[in-house]
């Protein structure tokens, strides 16, 4: 279900031409917060789903601690936006697609890393994979195609 949201959120992203990843937070079985990319439409680098999502969720709680909060996603984070969920105190991540261009479980070994005091239990959801991978492959088939 939360999958879904998630899902809805990267297609908005996909409608405005931003790489089609969308992110939800929950807490106590409530969407809090949504996002989807916006690093194009803002020209800001950071402005990733999970960050947007992040942000939203932490002015809805009026706090930086997402403690006991889950997030939804449909591509595995990269190292950034680990980091950011890391330190949000995020406790669990549910993802769709893995990222392709890397094998090097750098996303586990931040939510793992012993310099970090919090960590972030990783889920992948196998039957969300390949509609969230379609999704981003079709994206960048299209962007390809307009160049």
């Amino acid at each position: 279900m939360f999958m879904e949201i998630a899902l809805k959120e990267a297609k908005k992203a996909n409608k405005k031409d931003e790489v089609p990843i969308g992110a939800v937070i929950v807490k106590d079985n409530k969407v809090i917060a949504k996002g989807y990319n916006k690093r194009e439409k803002s020209k800001n680098a950071i402005n990733h789903a999970e960050i947007v999502a992040i942000k939203r969720a932490c002015r809805k709680l009026k706090d930086w601690r997402l403690e006991n909060c889950e997030m939804y996603v449909t591509l595995k984070p990269c190292p950034m936006c680990a980091g950011a969920i890391s330190n949000a105190r995020i406790k669990r991540i549910y993802y769709g697609a893995e990222e392709t261009n890397s094998k090097d479980n750098l996303c586990e070994q931040i939510f793992l890393s012993t310099r970090l005091n919090h960590k972030v239990e990783l889920v992948k959801l196998e039957e969300y994979s390949s509609i969230c991978s379609e999704l981003l492959s079709s994206f960048f088939k299209n962007h390809r195609q307009k160049k």
